[in-house]
């Protein structure tokens, strides 16, 4: 039985071993393809172990640097306000539908849920953004449409606090004279931190990775985040190499589209992969309990 269980753990060790070596390679292989010259990408492909260095894609971003350091700052600044907002207007909402004594629980859950499967679609939310609400080149474009509040981050926090939080708890803070904002700030939340970060980090990741918004929304390059950023200077480097190949006077490989490429994804993930062992312990705790428990 003891051999048997040791096996067992031994074959445990390898298969996660294994699993995260092919977690960690592409994105190895990502950051060896932005350190590779163009010319070696073009004729060897992409490899671990590069034929030629070059950092010549970083050099060609760093002559962007004012835009890159404004974009990262626009990004970070985004990624902040958007995510305490969404968790504000996500708190506010599940935790009234955790209540069975709400008025009208149903009828607030019905139109949550209706949300996730009918949409007025691209065109005519463009239009009620842009003529109803004119958020056309503001921050509140990179902010609002679409990222603002997730119905299904609503039901998970909604499903956690009916699963974890006590009705004793918040029955005993009523009888000792809270008002519901107190318990809510007070008594709740203080016990439901693993799906606040857990929610914090999905909303944080979809802001940061966001180009989309920016690329409906605005036309003023001043307020470009990271991503619409690069992915404007991937668009030129496209054309130009465009251009190059159909004038036949420039080297295809003088221009560091492939590498640029690399690196821009290098420079996009970053900070992602900076701050999620952080809140990694709760993120796989907040989705455990808030996905699965009913």
């Amino acid at each position: 039985m003891v051999e048997n269980k040791k096996g067992f753990q031994i074959f445990a060790n390898i298969l996660m071993i294994f699993l995260a070596v092919c977690a960690v390679a592409p994105f190895v292989l990502l950051v060896m393809s932005s350190f590779t010259d163009e010319q070696a990408l073009i004729t060897d492909g992409y490899s671990f172990f590069p034929s030629k260095f070059s950092t010549y894609a970083y050099q060609y971003l760093l002559t962007k640097s004012s835009a890159v350091v404004r974009g990262y700052g626009i990004s970070l600044m985004v990624t902040i306000v958007g995510t305490v907002c969404n968790l504000l207007l996500t708190i506010l909402y599940a935790y009234p539908l955790s209540r069975k004594e709400l008025p009208g629980r149903n009828i607030f859950a019905f139109y949550l849920f209706f949300t996730m499967l009918f949409s007025g679609g691209l065109v005519p939310s463009y239009l009620m953004w842009t003529q109803t609400f004119h958020i056309r080149n503001t921050y509140f474009a990179l902010l609002v449409p679409g990222l603002l509040m997730n119905a299904f981050n609503v039901i998970m926090m909604r499903t956690y606090f009916t699963a974890n939080i006590p009705d004793a708890v918040v029955e005993a803070a009523r009888v000792d004279g809270a008002s519901e904002f107190r318990i809510l700030f007070g008594v709740v939340l203080p016990m439901a931190l693993p799906i606040i970060a857990t929610i914090g980090l999905l909303v944080g990741l979809a802001y940061w990775n966001d180009w989309m918004n920016g690329l409906y929304y605005l036309n003023d390059d001043r307020m470009f985040s990271i991503q619409v950023l690069l992915m404007n200077i991937q668009r030129d480097l496209d054309s130009l190499r465009q251009q190059a190949q159909a004038g036949g006077s420039v080297n295809t490989a003088d221009l560091p589209s492939t590498s640029v490429r690399m690196a821009l994804t290098v420079m996009g993930v970053l900070p992602i992969m900076v701050i999620y062992p952080f809140m990694q312990k709760y993120f796989v705790k907040g989705i455990a309990v808030g996905a699965v428990k009913g």
